[in-house]
């Protein structure tokens, strides 16, 4: 998510217009168009789905996190959740959120029990953990880049650099995964863990990387020179976008379609519902579902 929830970014109309005549991807149902299941939030972001395909998002400003559930029910999941952003649930059914009210990465049980997984890295406050991924074998990546929020009793970081952490299994303390970043942002790996993805929000690139020993991230590769802010992974390996809408690009970095959102701005994604063929979309004040032909990568 963006400083300032994305106030700034704001997409006219006309141009809402011009990119919903793009084509829509293959991907897609056919006849299917996002639609809009409530806008009574703040700012949403950080979606992700449990294993029976219920979504869990978070309102940021609001400080909370809501469930909507597989049969299109909205209820609030947790109040006081730590200004969460980014939200993966690993294969326990734990929700591992990233609570920037202190910078803090917490694991939150089916029962909303909250532990604190991490506070600081080298005795050093975090900049703010902003978007997670849980690989297969339950080791946690997260990015950390540094957006002022107004609640903070800072105006600086504490590190000076905005990287990407991976957590063990078990371990107390997180280890460099890969620092090579302008701004790291929305981030998602493959089914087999063996692959991650990395938005540079501020370098308007998708880099690839293998996992190497340690969670160290490897053999970096730009997959593409679109930005993006999060970004969710579907089953066929096509990485979906957002920002302005949902672009949707293929292994190989090209464009192979683009969902249009009537907001102006998309903070993320994710796969979800009984079968796993509904994309779900936090944007602004709004959340929206979309079917597709395809499940997430999960």
């Amino acid at each position: 998510m963006r400083l300032k929830f994305c106030s700034t970014l704001v997409i006219s109309f006309c141009s809402w217009q011009l990119m919903a005549q793009t084509s829509l991807p293959k991907t897609v149902a056919a006849g299917a168009q996002p639609v809009l299941v409530s806008s009574q939030f703040a700012f949403t972001e950080g979606p992700a789905a449990d294993k029976k395909g219920n979504i869990y998002f978070t309102d940021q400003p609001n400080n909370a996190i809501w469930k909507y559930d597989t049969k299109g029910k909205l209820s609030l999941f947790l109040d006081k959740a730590g200004r969460a952003n980014g939200l993966y649930f690993d294969r326990k059914g734990n929700l591992i959120a990233c609570a920037d009210e202190k910078d803090e990465l917490w694991l939150i049980s089916p029962k909303k029990k909250v532990t604190v997984l991490v506070n600081n890295f080298g005795n050093r406050r975090l900049n703010g953990p902003n978007d997670v991924w849980v690989a297969p074998d339950g080791g946690i990546f997260f990015t950390d880049p540094y957006y002022q929020r107004e609640y903070w009793d800072r105006k600086q970081p504490d590190i000076k650099e905005q990287r990407v952490y991976y957590l063990a299994p078990g371990a107390k303390e997180p280890v460099i995964a890969a620092e090579d970043f302008k701004k790291p942002n929305g981030i998602i790996g493959t089914k087999d863990g063996k692959t991650v993805y990395v938005a540079d929000i501020d370098g308007g690139k998708i880099y690839r990387y293998a996992v190497g020993e340690g969670g160290k991230l490897v053999n970096q590769e730009a997959v593409t020179n679109f930005t993006t802010d999060g970004m969710a992974l579907d089953e066929d390996g096509n990485l979906y976008l957002c920002g302005n809408g949902i672009r949707v690009i293929n292994k190989n970095g090209e464009q192979i379609g683009h969902i249009p959102i009537p907001e102006s701005w998309t903070a993320n994604a994710c796969f979800g519902g009984k079968d796993g063929k509904l994309l779900f979309v936090t944007a602004g004040k709004s959340i929206y579902t979309v079917k597709m032909n395809v499940k997430g990568a999960e």
